[in-house]
């Protein structure tokens, strides 16, 4: 078994699909057909030969591509157009190399905006450590106002002390 490129009618990739080893080329892949419902109130409408045709007959949904996608593309685009180009040429002359049938399917517009640098996340240890200078940085000015408090304090003190004489008892 191996990995093929899944793309939808457009030829944009949509995931890997699991194929035999011996896959190769490009094979449609059919949407599922949605179920028909019996509805009994409608049991007198005896369906055509032509309609149940057309409810039979299946509408491609992708195509598995036997062709590898190249490294790089942001967005895989499958140029179907070009695959079948290719097969009418290899049915005149054969061809010894596959053209390019892989391009990017986003705009540059939008990889520019996929690929600019983003601002950088602060990890959860970064995070910490920024918390702890901050709360350093608390502790630092309470214990300076701490300080400042208790000197104003011993100086209310010493005036209080050279204004009112001590009791002698």
């Amino acid at each position: 078994m191996k990995a093929v490129p899944k793309v939808n009618t457009e030829g944009l990739y949509i995931e890997d699909e699991l194929v035999d080893d011996a896959f190769s080329g490009v094979v449609p892949f059919y949407a599922e057909p949605e179920p028909v419902m019996f509805d009994p109130d409608q049991a007198e409408q005896v369906s055509t030969p032509d309609k149940d045709e057309e409810e039979a007959e299946q509408k491609i949904a992708g195509y598995l591509v036997g062709v590898p996608v190249p490294a790089g593309l942001f967005h895989p685009r499958f140029d179907l157009v070009a695959w079948e180009a290719y097969q009418d040429n290899v049915q005149e002359v054969p061809q010894e190399s596959l053209p390019e049938l892989w391009v990017e399917g986003l705009s540059k517009e939008v990889i520019e905006e996929l690929t600019k640098p983003q601002p950088e996340e602060a990890s959860e240890l970064d995070i910490l450590k920024q918390r702890l200078a901050e709360s350093e940085a608390e502790n630092k000015r309470l214990a300076e106002e701490s300080n400042a408090n208790q000197l104003a304090l011993m100086e209310l003190h010493m005036l209080v002390l050279s204004v009112v004489p001590p009791n002698e008892g």
